[in-house]
């Protein structure tokens, strides 16, 4: 598969490169830009509605938007979130299995969240989905049973986010860059979700769904008329009210470039992202000059990051860059997800791009593709209705002038080299930059102190809560007379003793999980110098692998591939039932330390490309890393072992957990000793 994969890739780049040597064409001149203006009016209770009539297409649109100042929940965090999941399900007029059928029966969409709501469907049906949309808003139903539900739904998200590498550098960047206290900074815990009642989620509804900052907002084949009518009739008895107008603090930037670490021992690459506060406005009058210096700098395959990380050093998938802006505190970050091993390195060249962007003037080449791209994507969205709402709501929200959107390709193409370099200079940090890196301590810190030295960029630790912390123990002496036959023996006679796995000539194990909603069944058979492994996915077979004394294949998706010389070997060696029996007489294995697999510690023996880790006290192997290459990405694949149960005399892992950027469960179903197993699943 993987030969077959490298041929299309290869003609692709062919095509893609003949069509980039050819002479561009000369661009033409800027459309004219013609926004339909909506009418609008105030109810007196507050709401502002404002429609765009449109009628090519029988179709409608309504955005019921809240503009509320932002709040922290504190030691409740989670209310808004059980809002969110609740409203909508179910008013006091209608139940909610018929208010969703009858969302079904119109073919519509309609949405409920704690700060606003929408609904869009065919014209034909205007009235009834704005009469549902107003009801599940301004009518919900607040019942116990359901909060329940969604309260233990919340909770059990967290719980299968708890190890998630990506999801803790989310929370901890947001903690350590706001502040715990900061409504951007604080975060959802089973904690704060348990403090949480019923009663706090009506209070919450009342308090802050209220029309006095509410917009809303019609596109589509309607008349303004009929519009104005039904929203008088279903929201003017909407009762009036303000929502508090809290304030706080704008957080501040680091007084010298840090680096802020936070040791994730299942880390199988380094979550990183270079961050500094932006307070950029849309009326800015360098707002036009700093979305295109982020476009330049990491807004897409075609940026800087992508180009340097990706493109030049093979180090990730994807290198991108962002940067917020609004009526409130926001923030500007660059970021990736690399190997362990170039985490360092990677730091070090995000950093020289900002340089770069900072201190010399970009290509009139790099300043005339950013300016393609955003008049591209501004032309085209410019035809959807949602985005007319949108350009709609921000003009009132962000206060922006009446011609703003019609000014915005004339702004974009007047931007020069000049305004990059200095939009670059007030929005890109330098040296106030927080980096922060979630990685496995292991395999990055001993790069990264290297690097903190040489750059005089010092290093702070702290946990997955975004608490401080002390340095991660890296890894720890190997007592005296532990060798890596030791380990082996002890895993050995963990699992049920030297004689009982010697007695097993043949393995079959059945196990069943599932990859975002897609159920998958793996069935894994071994005899000695043979392995056969089956994958289906929703039942049916999508991938095969099969050695045997001769050789060695797999078929993916219909597609067979032979391995020959290294890889064959290599595949030669795992076709056994316990790899560590031949273990014992590998003289080029050799035991590292101990490291931190999961919270305990666990003794390393490397192995040519993979990595043993035994648990210290059980001697239970509880994980194996194997460096693999695809698509010309290099790439470590981590796989778990929990739950050892007794089989026959010999216990097997039960939970397999495979990292490969997303992690897979596969809870073993059945073991098979010495049956189940025939020369036929090895052909």
């Amino acid at each position: 598969m993987k030969k077959f994969i490298y041929i299309a890739a290869s003609l692709f780049l062919t095509i893609t490169m003949q069509a980039q040597d050819r002479p561009q064409p000369k661009a033409g001149p800027s459309p004219t830009i013609n926004i339909n203006k909506p009418q609008s009016f105030t109810l007196k209770n507050g709401l502002k509605v404002l429609v765009v009539e449109n009628h090519k297409l029988p179709r409608v649109s309504y955005t019921l938007t809240l503009d509320n100042a932002p709040y922290a929940e504190g030691n409740k965090k989670g209310v808004a979130d059980i809002l969110s999941s609740m409203i909508g399900n179910g008013t006091k007029k209608t139940k909610k299995d018929a208010f969703n059928e009858e969302i079904d029966f119109l073919g519509a969409n309609i949405n409920f969240w704690d700060s606003g709501a929408s609904a869009n469907g065919l014209s034909r049906y205007s009235k009834r989905l704005l009469e549902l949309m107003a009801e599940g808003s301004l009518n919900p139903i607040f019942v116990q049973e359901e909060f329940e539900k969604e309260k233990a739904k919340l909770i059990e998200g967290l719980k299968a986010e708890e190890k998630s590498v990506s999801a803790i550098a989310r929370r901890v960047e947001n903690v350590l860059t706001f502040g715990k206290d900061h409504y951007k900074g604080e975060f959802t815990s089973e904690e704060t979700l348990k403090n949480v009642t019923l009663n706090d989620v009506t209070i919450n509804y009342n308090t802050y769904f209220v029309p006095s900052n509410a917009y809303l907002v019609v596109v589509g084949d309607v008349k303004f008329k009929d519009v104005k009518k039904e929203v008088e009739k279903l929201f003017g008895s909407w009762r009036k009210a303000t929502a508090p107008q809290l304030t706080y603090s704008d957080p501040k930037d680091v007084q010298y470039s840090q680096i802020n670490f936070i040791d994730a021992s299942n880390a199988v690459q380094s979550e990183i992202a270079l961050v500094n506060l932006s307070s950029l406005k849309m009326t800015d009058k360098e707002y036009f000059a700093t979305i295109l210096a982020n476009q330049i700098l990491g807004g897409g395959g075609e940026g800087r990051l992508f180009l340097n990380l990706r493109e030049k050093n093979a180090w990730t998938y994807g290198a991108y860059s962002s940067i917020g802006s609004g009526k409130y505190i926001n923030k500007f970050r660059s970021g990736s997800s690399v190997r362990n091993s170039v985490t360092d390195s990677a730091v070090v060249e995000v950093f020289n791009e900002l340089k770069k962007m900072r201190n010399e003037l970009v290509s009139a080449e790099d300043l005339r593709n950013a300016k393609a791209k955003y008049v591209g994507n501004f032309v085209m969205q410019i035809e959807k209705p949602s985005t007319i709402a949108g350009y709609a709501l921000s003009k009132q929200t962000q206060g922006l002038p009446d011609d703003f959107y019609e000014n915005y390709i004339k702004n974009i193409n007047a931007v020069t080299a000049e305004d990059i370099k200095n939009a670059a200079n007030k929005y890109f940090l330098a040296d106030k930059t927080r980096v922060v890196i979630v990685g496995k301590a292991a395999d990055v810190l001993p790069g990264l102190e290297a690097m903190s030295k040489k750059e005089k960029m010092p290093i702070f630790y702290f946990d997955k809560y975004g608490n401080p912390t002390e340095k991660p123990e890296v890894k720890k002496a190997i007592p005296a007379g532990v060798t890596t036959e030791t380990v082996l023996n002890n895993y050995i006679n963990a699992i049920g003793g030297e004689k009982a796995v010697k007695s097993v000539k043949t393995l079959a194990v059945y196990s069943k999980g599932s990859v975002q909603g897609t159920e998958l069944e793996l069935v894994v058979k071994t005899a000695p110098k043979k392995l056969g492994i089956e994958m289906k996915a929703m039942g049916m077979v999508m991938s095969k692998q099969v050695v045997n004394e001769k050789e060695a294949y797999a078929i993916t998706q219909g597609q067979r591939q032979d391995f020959t010389g290294e890889e064959l070997e290599d595949l030669k060696a795992e076709a056994t039932t316990f790899k560590e029996l031949a273990l014992l007489t590998n003289k080029e294995i050799v035991l590292t330390g101990i490291e931190n697999i999961n919270g305990a510690d666990a003794y390393v023996i490397k192995n040519g490309k993979s990595t043993l880790y035994y648990d210290v006290k059980s001697g239970f192997k509880v994980a194996e890393a194997k460096e693999m290459e695809q698509a010309g990405q290099k790439m470590t694949q981590t796989t778990y072992y929990q739950d050892y149960k007794d089989v026959k005399g010999i216990k097997f892992p039960y939970k397999t957990i495979m990292n490969v950027g997303i992690e897979i469960e596969l809870i073993t179903t059945e073991v098979k000793i010495n049956e189940g197993v025939t020369d036929a699943d090895f052909k």
